[in-house]
């Protein structure tokens, strides 16, 4: 099912994001796609995008609102391909502003979903997150929500031959609002605070990210949950690394937040399979053909892939690398230290 890049015309929603300003510089310098469309609200990041040099003949700039579904339509007009990146992320902003999280992730969803139909898209991948398995949070509630959706597009598109499916992943290194740019900051003060010292997380690069997304476009059928096999880390070692000698302080976990994410729990893990770097779930509907995934091997009774049982583990050079691999100046190191940690500060 391998595809024809320069044959397609490609559309990311949330174009002007971390994920969608590195899917736009892999698309533009590797696929080539006849043409590329980044559609995104903020007219301030597309100008910024350009005026960094992401610029190109084939490349248009589309602004609009996943909201909109009048402009979806014809942002959609021609398109065969579609990354869903848009979505409002934040935690504390989500469950702050419910409503406006609800109207873009699960409503914004819902408009993706009938433009592409309606336009005649071919292939769809919309990005989900390791929250929305056994949500506690309205982030990965709506995202949860969207899944279903988009899973469940394939038999609302009828006989139109429009596939959907999603991405779900872990934290992202070198994303706004990642964790290492606050460490790194805090830092400078001698003084690094962590929710608590058992947390554990998931973490992939924004490069791995996109490769992967651009992978299951490539081999999806229309109906799969995509998970990657991804290395997880301790915020405690995360933060240590960073700075060996700052004090580090716990000052509790916040609302919303868990010890531990799961990328794919018991229950999905019956209807999963797995190849040698990703897990597929397979969704639990009469229109899916089992024998879509037949050369992958089916998971273990109550196999769960969670950031706290994971087989792959960061070290902290393993961190360096990764942050270096992401970034384009490199991650101060300190060598030695004696960190200092307290709790309840």
């Amino acid at each position: 099912m391998n595809m024809n890049w320069s044959e397609q015309v490609v559309l990311v929603t949330g174009g002007t994001g971390s994920f969608g300003k590195m899917f736009v510089e892999i698309m533009l310098s590797e696929c080539r796609p006849q043409k590329l469309i980044v559609f995104s609200r903020d007219e301030l990041k597309q100008h910024e995008m350009r005026a960094a040099g992401l610029d190109h003949p084939s490349l248009r700039y589309f602004l609009g609102d996943v909201r909109d579904s009048q402009r979806l339509e014809r942002a959609f007009s021609g398109v065969t391909v579609v990354v869903h990146a848009a979505a409002l992320k934040q935690v504390p902003a989500c469950e702050y502003n419910p409503f406006e999280a609800i109207q873009t992730n699960i409503m914004g969803g819902k408009n993706v979903i009938d433009a592409a139909i309606n336009r005649g898209v071919r292939r769809l991948v919309a990005l989900s997150t390791d929250k929305a398995v056994n949500p506690i949070n309205l982030y990965g509630a709506t995202k949860l929500c969207a899944e279903k959706m988009f899973v469940q597009a394939n038999a609302y598109a009828g006989a139109q031959d429009t596939r959907f499916s999603c991405v779900r992943y872990g934290n992202v290194v070198g994303s706004r609002g990642s964790v290492i740019p606050i460490f790194l900051e805090q830092r400078k003060r001698g003084r690094i605070t962590i929710t608590d010292p058992r947390m554990t997380r998931f973490w992939i690069t924004l490069d791995q990210g996109v490769r992967f997304v651009i992978r299951c476009l490539e081999q999806m059928h229309g109906g799969e949950i995509f998970v990657p096999k991804i290395p997880s880390m301790k915020i405690l070692d995360m933060a240590q690394a960073v700075g060996p000698d700052c004090q580090i302080d716990c000052v509790g976990i916040r609302p919303g937040e868990k010890l531990h994410e799961v990328l794919l729990s018991e229950d999905e893990s019956r209807n999963a399979v797995e190849t040698d770097d990703m897990f597929v779930i397979q969704p639990a509907h009469s229109w899916w053909k089992k024998e879509n995934w037949k050369n992958a091997t089916p998971l273990r009774e109550e196999f769960r892939y969670a950031s706290d049982n994971n087989s792959q583990w960061l070290s902290s050079d393993d961190l360096f690398e990764l942050v270096e691999s992401a970034s384009p100046s490199p991650l101060p190191r300190v060598v030695g230290g004696n960190t200092r940690l307290r709790a309840n500060a």
